[in-house]
């Protein structure tokens, strides 16, 4: 009777064994999986990032060609975001409100 019960704990110890292998195999996969799209993303990233800076080089250059002063164009933008998400908050823009340098700062924080 004693083996029977021996047996018995055994074959289930060897289930459990062979259930925590299959999932030990499907979290392997899961993590190459998960690591090649990360090596995809950052691939696209990196790309996508060389491509605005190839942009901005490019709009640079056509800006100080025709004369258009960046800085205040961003600056100017900035304050109209600024404004707007002032608006979207109800006005509840604290000191800020009616200054526009302060609302691009907070913008830019």
């Amino acid at each position: 009777m004693g083996f029977g019960d021996t047996a018995k704990k055994i074959q289930t110890l060897a289930d459990r064994a062979e259930r925590t292998y299959q999932k030990i195999n499907e979290l392997r996969s899961e993590v190459e999986e998960t690591q090649t799209t990360v090596v995809d993303t950052s691939e696209r990233v990196q790309r996508l990032e060389n491509e605005m800076a190839e942009q901005r080089a490019v709009l640079d250059a056509v800006a100080t060609e025709v004369g258009v002063d960046l800085e205040s164009v961003s600056t100017e933008a900035h304050i109209t975001d600024a404004e707007e998400a002032a608006a979207v908050k109800g006005g509840d823009a604290g000191d800020a409100e009616g200054d526009p340098e302060e609302l691009a700062d907070d913008v830019e924080e």
